[in-house]
């Protein structure tokens, strides 16, 4: 009965095939794949892949990232498409610079390397708006991934967009290109459960949407038990080694191993050991795995106002094998590297036979992969966390180490243990390579009056008045106090309610308080009594938004912003007319430009301004000698934004002290983002990437904006070495 089965399941399998490779007539398709293997020009082979997003470096950078990829044994380089880079408003496209997709993948071609692209188009991937343009959020009736035909038009137009593009620059596979593998949506899966039958009409529209764009190569739908066929199913995680693809002839395929995670500011920095990474790969590849992808292989840095909300830091640095600045990560680096080789040396035996599993003990099996032609390949391994043990395989002794794997090529010899590293960690050092010599600039509060500001009755959504086009929204109103009343005496406790993330409150232009948003938490409370005067008083407030949701069901729903109640002793002030004004006067002046710098008188000094809020900071620098990555030591500041010559570095808020649980750090057991962490008690982010690439010789101009207050003599270019 079995037997049969199987078989209609085979012949199901070729009919699919079948009508896939119909559906990519349009080129010779090169890259198919079975339980076992994927095979690419009749090669069968396990892919080791790696991430590396191409707006999260500079252009510079990406010659280097990729070859250091492909020395620690990658064969395919993984990035998603970033929509809102590419398409900032709609029908005017971006591919210059760090958003020049093509140069990207040429550059990994050059390298001998693989590309999965990753096109979503939503991508969550800790990015602003999971990477879906501002713009869409506004366009008449729209839904977001559901079954929503304004938003399926649009998601269609971007998808055969990048499509086209890869054609007319011939780099899918099939065409002599390195573009092996394609995703369509990303982690739909909890999505399509929790809306249902939209979500499940949404998904077998995005698949034949897919297929149908011809490009030669397979495609996958990650993290979707229920994605339809064609589509390959895959797993994202810190460990895969359970998962099953929904069909028996689809590969296993782990796309997302997760090498660290996130930083948010007010966290700690997570770290994940090399020898847990290793681990989790080669319990994923002993059992039938295929394709394993490391996310982050580097992760590099959320330029400009990229990064999402929910206070995700300006660094991505993700404890990736190769560093935030482009240096190796060690011993992870070189850890995998040598894990990579090992599997390599099993390629033979684990893409033509399905493993034997033998039990060694109570937490201890083998897995044995003999191929016809007599390829032997072993993986023994001990999911003990505490002990060690001694096991007997084929009559010889092995020691396996807690919560580790070996590998023997040969089924006789170990090549590699995931628990021991051969190479010391990284001396990560930032040193000073010269004084900067700063001025200052007060920004000053607006009015009602200015000729930009926008008067409404009642309090307005940030995004829907700012367009995300600045992180900052004024909300202005004016309050009259009669002579004789009692709050000018004792005060009046002024109260605003506000859906993040963090405000600043003027009374009169005179700076009244800050509060901000918490990790889990984003709404905020201001409420402390303020000083008035008789008659017209003026209540400023400075909303700021640290970045648009990225993930979680229809979160272009999501608000921020001051939406009230706002309260001034028994007034409520949430309905009356409120002024507004989009962005900083510094933003509007250009004061982060060369030429917009100059157009104001700048202080130094004794002048120099010095833990003030709301203030503008400059300085001009020589490039240092030297080939060092470079980075800004905040670790003095507060909370702003960054810009060399014009170009933005992110956002800082070294003022943000990291909270949670930092110690002593154990390999062994199952890893989750909150072990293992470090710096509590440290700012969250204190060194900001400095890319080489955009400096000159000489004359170079940084300019800071601090919302908060701090020491700007503190601040200081440092050389990153590891």
């Amino acid at each position: 009965m079995m037997g049969s089965m199987w078989k209609m399941m085979k012949i199901k399998f070729l009919l699919i095939t079948v009508l896939f490779s119909l559906a990519c007539s349009s080129v010779r398709a090169t890259v198919s794949y079975d339980d076992k293997a994927f095979i690419i020009n009749g090669k069968r082979r396990i892919l080791i892949s790696g991430s590396i997003h191409y707006p999260r470096s500079t252009p510079e950078m990406w010659p280097d990232l990729i070859q250091k990829a492909k020395d620690g044994g990658l064969d395919v380089i993984q990035t998603y498409v970033f929509w809102n880079g590419h398409e900032p408003s709609p029908g005017k496209y971006n591919f210059e610079g760090r958003f020049d997709l093509v140069k990207f993948i040429k550059i990994a071609q050059a390298a001998g390397l693989y590309v999965h692209l990753r096109i979503g188009p939503f991508i969550c991937a800790e990015w602003n708006f999971g990477g879906f343009p501002v713009w869409l959020k506004y366009v008449p009736g729209i839904e977001f991934r559901t079954d929503n035909k304004p938003f399926e038009a649009a998601m269609q137009g971007f998808v055969s967009k990048i499509v086209s593009m890869m054609k007319s620059e011939n780099l899918f596979e099939p065409q002599g290109g390195p573009i092996i593998l394609s995703q369509i949506e990303n982690e739909y899966g909890p999505v399509e459960w929790e809306i249902g039958a939209p979500g499940k009409a949404y998904s077998q529209w995005a698949a034949k949407m897919a297929v149908a764009q011809n490009t030669g190569v397979p495609w996958i739908m990650c993290k979707q038990e229920t994605a339809p066929d064609p589509m390959i199913d895959t797993c994202n995680g810190f460990y895969c080694e359970n998962f099953r693809p929904n069909r028996p002839w689809k590969p296993k395929m782990f796309t997302e191993l997760w090498t660290g995670w996130y930083t948010k500011f007010g966290g700690p920095v997570p770290k994940r050991p090399a020898e847990d990474i290793a681990y989790a790969v080669a319990r994923f590849i002993q059992n039938n795995g295929s394709y394993v992808n490391y996310y982050m292989y580097h992760g590099g840095t959320n330029f400009g106002r990229t990064a999402p909300g929910l206070f995700i830091a300006s660094s991505y640095d993700y404890d990736a094998p190769i560093d935030e600045y482009g240096l190796l990560n060690q011993p992870k680096w070189g850890h995998l590297r040598d894990l990579h080789k090992a599997i390599k040396q099993c390629e033979p035996a684990l893409v033509s036979s399905y493993p034997t599993v033998i039990w060694l003990g109570k937490n201890q099996e083998a897995h044995v992969f003999k191929s016809k032609s007599g390829a032997c390949a072993a993986f023994l391994s001990n999911y003990d966390p505490t002990y060690s043990v001694r096991v007997m395989y084929q009559n010889l002794p092995y020691d396996l180490p807690p919560w580790s794997v070996s590998i023997l090529p040969d089924c006789k010899t170990v090549v590699f243990n995931t628990a021991k590293v051969n190479y010391p960690s990284s001396n990560v050092k930032f040193t000073p390579v010269g004084r900067l010599s700063w001025q200052s600039y007060t920004e000053s509060t607006p009015t009602a009056d200015d000729s930009d500001a926008l008067s409404l009755n009642g309090l307005q959504e940030q995004i829907s008045v700012t367009r995300d086009n600045s992180d900052y929204l004024w909300y202005m109103t004016d309050v009259n106090v009669a002579p004789n009343d009692g709050i000018l005496k004792n005060g009046a406790l002024l109260t605003v309610m506000s859906a993040g993330h963090a405000l600043h409150v003027f009374v009169n232009g005179q700076f009244s308080g800050t509060v901000y948003g918490e990790l889990d938490n984003t709404k905020l409370t201001y409420s402390q009594n303020v000083k008035l005067r008789p008659g017209s008083n003026k209540i400023s407030l400075l909303s700021v938004a640290v970045g648009l949701p990225n993930v979680g069901v229809h979160f272009e729903r999501w608000n921020t912003g001051v939406l009230g109640p706002v309260t001034l002793g028994t007034r409520d002030l949430t309905k009356q007319k409120w002024s507004y004004k989009v962005g900083l006067k510094g933003e509007s002046l250009g004061l982060h430009t060369l030429s917009g710098s100059s157009s104001v008188e700048w202080a130094e000094g004794s002048l120099l301004a010095q833990k003030q809020p709301m203030a503008w900071y400059k300085a001009t620098f020589n490039a240092p000698a030297g080939n060092e990555p470079l980075a800004l030591d905040m670790g003095s500041m507060g909370k702003g934004q960054i810009w060399i010559n014009g170009e933005s570095l992110g956002r800082h808020w070294p003022g943000y002290i990291a909270q949670g649980n930092c110690g002593s750090c154990n390999y062994a057991g199952i890893y989750t983002e909150n072990k293992c962490q470090m710096y509590c008690g440290n700012p969250s982010q204190r060194w900001y990437h400095v890319p080489r690439s955009w400096l000159k010789p000489s004359g170079n101009l940084l300019v800071v904006f601090e919302e908060s207050g701090g020491d700007p003599t503190w601040m200081t270019l440092v050389g990153r070495t590891a």
